[in-house]
C-alpha cells in the first residue's frame, strides 16, 4: 500500500499541527512498516524532513493553506503521486481530494466559538471565512473513510455535531515532547523576564476560548495572604494577548502580571519547574497539552473541568468551574493550605504523563491506514 501524508504543516512552521505531523511521521519511520509513504511538503519545510527509510519519499506540494491554489493544486499533485490512501492531518481537505482519505480533526473550537471576538477581520470577511470553514469541515468528515481525533471528548463532539457512526471515528492520543536538557541558570532566567516567586504560570495563546480574563479576575480576588502571587502568561504577543494586557492595565495589576512573550524551550522548562502552580482556565480543548507539559516538569496543575480536561489529566489535577472565579480561588487555596496535596499532585502528574506516547499514536494511526485499505 502507498500512503500519502499532507505534511505542509510539518515542523515549527505549523505550530501545534506541525508538531503533530512531525512526530507522527518520525515515529511511523521508527516502526519500519511494510507500506510505502509519500510525504507532501512545502518549500519552507522541504529540508526539515529527511527520510531515514527508502520507503519514505518526499513530494513538493507548495500550496499555501486555505487558498484557491490549495484547492486546485493539491488534488492534482496527490493524483500524480498515485497514492492508495491519503492522510490529511487537518480539516482543510481540498473539496475535490481523491478518495479514499482519512482526516484528523483535532477539535471543533471554531464551531463552538464562532464569535467576532476571535478574529481581527471585518464582519463580512469573517462571515465568509467562517462559512468556508464549516463547508470544508463538513465535506471533509462526510467524505473521509475514517476520522482520527485526539480525545474521546472530541470523538463524541464530532459524533454529536455530524451524527456519524462512532466506528468511523478513531481516537489517537497525542503526547508530550521533553524539552532539551540544557545547563540553564534558573535564577538568571527568572531575572531576565522580571519574574518573582511564587508565581502562577499559564502557557498558550490568548484566544477568547482560553478564558484568560478569568485569571485577571482571580488576581483581583486574592485575599491578603495570597496577594504576593504573580501571574506569568507565556505566549506570542498578538492582538488577542494585547487585549489581556489592556485588561491588566485597566485593573491596575501591571506589577502582578508578566508577559514574557515567546520563551525558548530551555528557558520555558525553567518557568515550568519554578512555578508555584500551572493554571489552565480554558473553556474548550481538543486535547490540552500545556497542563501535561507542566506535569512532566513536576508542577501542580489547577485546571478547568471543561471539555476533555478530566479525560486527559485524570486525577492528577485540581479542577474548577472556568465560568466562575470562586472555584479557581478555592482550588488555589486548597493547594496553599495542604502541603501533602501538592506532593500528591506532582507524583500523580508525572505518572499521568507516562500514559501518552507518540509511539502509541503512530501505531494506532498505522492500524487506521491498514484497516481502511483492507
Amino acid at each position: 500500500m502507498r500512503i500519502g501524508i499532507d505534511a505542509r504543516f510539518y515542523g515549527p512552521l505549523g505550530k501545534g499541527l506541525g508538531r503533530y505531523t512531525e512526530r507522527l511521521i518520525h515515529h511511523l519511520q521508527a516502526l519500519k512498516p511494510a507500506e510505502e509513504f509519500v510525504i507532501f511538503l512545502r518549500k519552507e519545510n522541504w529540508e526539515a524532513f529527511q527520510p531515514t527509510l527508502p520507503t519514505f519519499t518526499k513530494v513538493l506540494a507548495d500550496f499555501p493553506w486555505y487558498t484557491l491554489a490549495e484547492q486546485r493544486g493539491m488534488p492534482r499533485v496527490v493524483a500524480e503521486a498515485k497514492v492508495d490512501l491519503m492522510h490529511y492531518p487537518h480539516f482543510n481537505v481540498p473539496f475535490f481530494a481523491p478518495r479514499p482519505f482519512v482526516v484528523t480533526i483535532h477539535d471543533l473550537i471554531l464551531t463552538h466559538f464562532p464569535t467576532r471576538r476571535a478574529t481581527t477581520l471585518g464582519p463580512l470577511k469573517y462571515a465568509a471565512k467562517h462559512l468556508g470553514y464549516r463547508l470544508t469541515l463538513s465535506r471533509a468528515v462526510a467524505r473521509a473513510a475514517k476520522v482520527i481525533t485526539v480525545s474521546e471528548f472530541t470523538k463524541q463532539d464530532i459524533r454529536s455535531y455530524f451524527g456519524y457512526d462512532p466506528k468511523k471515528i478513531v481516537v489517537t492520543y497525542e503526547a508530550v515532547d521533553p524539552f532539551p536538557e540544557t545547563m540553564v541558570d534558573m535564577p538568571k532566567v527568572l531575572e531576565k523576564y522580571d519574574i518573582r516567586q511564587p508565581y502562577l504560570l499559564y502557557v498558550g495563546n490568548a484566544y477568547p476560548h482560553k478564558n484568560l480574563e478569568k485569571l485577571v479576575t482571580l488576581l483581583q480576588s486574592l485575599p491578603a495572604e495570597q496577594a504576593h502571587l504573580q501571574l506569568v502568561i507565556v505566549g506570542k504577543a498578538d492582538y488577542f494577548q494585547n487585549r489581556i494586557r489592556d485588561l491588566v492595565q485597566k485593573a491596575g495589576l501591571n506589577g502582578c502580571v508578566r508577559f514574557p512573550g515567546y520563551v525558548p524551550d530551555a528557558e520555558l522548562s525553567v518557568l515550568y519547574r519554578q512555578a508555584h502552580a500551572f493554571i489552565f482556565p480554558s473553556l474548550y480543548e481538543g486535547f490540552g497539552l500545556p497542563p501535561l507539559e507542566a506535569m512532566a516538569y513536576g508542577t501542580p496543575v489547577l485546571s478547568s473541568d471543561a471539555a476533555c480536561m478530566k479525560e486527559i489529566l485524570g486525577t492528577a489535577a485540581l479542577y474548577f468551574n472556568p465560568n466562575e472565579t470562586r472555584g479557581m480561588l478555592a482550588a488555589l487555596q486548597q493547594l496553599e493550605r495542604t502541603p501533602a496535596l501538592r506532593q500528591q499532585l506532582i507524583t500523580a502528574g508525572q505518572a499521568q504523563v507516562l500514559q501518552y506516547r507518540w509511539k502509541n499514536l503512530a501505531e494506532s494511526t498505522l492500524r487506521v491506514y491498514q484497516d481502511t485499505f483492507a
